[in-house]
C-alpha cells in the first residue's frame, strides 16, 4: 500500500513540475505584455492628436518662395506636440473660389453673384470633411479677395454671411470647433495712424454669432499692433526699416517676421477670449 502511495505523490509531483512555466516563458510573457502596453499607449497618443485647420488666403497660406509668409505657416510651432496645423489656405482665393475651385465662372449672374457651373466642392474642403474629427478646429479667414468687382473673385456680403456659416455649420456637425477671424489688416496709413482697410467684418461677426463660434476680429488687432510699432506714416518703401521687415514689398503680404507676429496676435486672443485650445500653447 506504502509503495502505491508513493507512486501516486511522485506522479503528481512530476505532473505539477511539467505544467510550471520555465523562466525563459515567463519573460516572454512579460515581455510580450510590456510591447503589448507600449503599443496600446502608442495608439492612444495619436488618437490624442488634436487637428487644428486652415481655411484662407494668402495671408494665411503656407510660402512659395522667402515671400510672401502666411501667419498660419508660424502657428504650428506655438503649440505642443498634441497639435496638428493642417493649413489648406490658398493664395487668391475668395471664400468660394476656395470652397468651389473650378466651378466658378467668370459671368455675374442676374443676382449679381459669380455663376457656379457645378457645385461640387474643391478637393481641399472635401478633405477637411473627411478628415475633421471630434475636438478639432476649423480657422476660417477670408474677406481680401472676395471684395474683387470681377468674377471670379467676387463675393457679395449675404453670399459670404451664407457660405461662411454653412462652413461653420459643417465642422459643428463633425463635433469640431470653428473659430473665424475677420481678415488681417494690410498697412494703410492715414497720416500717422494706421487704419482698418478691409471688408466683410459685420457678415463674419453675424455667421460668428448666428451659429454660437468665437470671432477673433484679426483686422483690429493688427491695425492696433502696427500703430504700437509706428510703422506709420511710411514713404511706400516697403524694402528697409521697421515696414521692410515687417511686409514684403507691397503693403499687404508678410516677411516671415511679420508672420509670426501676427500668429502671435492669435494665440494672444485664444487666451484673452478662453478659447480651450490655448490651453494647448507652449
Amino acid at each position: 500500500m506504502r509503495k502505491v502511495l508513493l507512486s501516486i505523490v511522485s506522479a503528481l509531483v512530476t505532473s505539477l513540475a511539467l505544467a510550471a512555466p520555465s523562466p525563459a516563458s515567463a519573460t516572454a510573457t512579460s515581455a510580450t505584455g510590456c510591447t503589448a502596453r507600449v503599443a496600446n499607449a502608442a495608439a492612444t497618443t495619436a488618437v490624442a492628436t488634436t487637428t487644428v485647420w486652415m481655411a484662407g488666403d494668402s495671408t494665411m497660406a503656407n510660402p512659395s518662395s522667402t515671400c510672401p509668409v502666411g501667419w498660419a505657416t508660424e502657428f504650428d510651432s506655438l503649440f505642443h506636440t498634441n497639435i496638428v496645423v493642417d493649413n489648406l489656405a490658398v493664395a487668391g482665393r475668395s471664400i468660394q473660389t476656395w470652397l468651389y475651385e473650378g466651378n466658378v465662372t467668370s459671368t455675374i449672374g442676374s443676382n449679381g453673384e459669380c455663376v457656379l457651373s457645378s457645385t461640387a466642392y474643391s478637393s481641399r474642403w472635401q478633405q477637411m470633411l473627411t478628415g475633421m474629427k471630434a475636438g478639432d478646429y476649423l480657422f476660417i479667414q477670408f474677406g481680401i479677395n472676395d471684395s474683387s468687382t470681377t468674377c471670379p473673385r467676387h463675393v457679395g456680403t449675404a453670399r459670404y454671411q451664407a457660405l461662411m456659416t454653412m462652413m461653420v455649420q459643417a465642422a459643428k456637425d463633425r463635433g469640431a470647433h470653428p473659430i473665424l477671424l475677420t481678415a488681417v489688416a494690410a498697412i494703410t496709413c492715414s497720416g500717422s495712424t494706421a487704419v482698418k482697410n478691409r471688408g466683410f467684418v459685420s457678415q463674419t461677426t453675424a455667421a460668428g454669432a448666428a451659429t454660437g463660434s468665437p470671432i477673433i476680429d484679426l483686422q483690429t488687432l493688427s491695425v492696433d499692433y502696427y500703430n504700437s510699432l509706428g510703422l506709420c506714416p511710411n514713404n511706400g518703401d516697403y524694402t528697409s526699416g521697421p515696414v521692410g521687415q515687417f511686409f514684403c514689398n507691397d503693403h499687404t503680404h508678410f516677411e516671415a517676421y511679420g508672420a509670426r507676429r501676427i500668429a502671435r496676435l492669435v494665440t494672444g486672443a485664444l487666451r484673452t477670449q478662453n478659447i480651450p485650445l490655448a490651453g494647448s500653447l507652449l
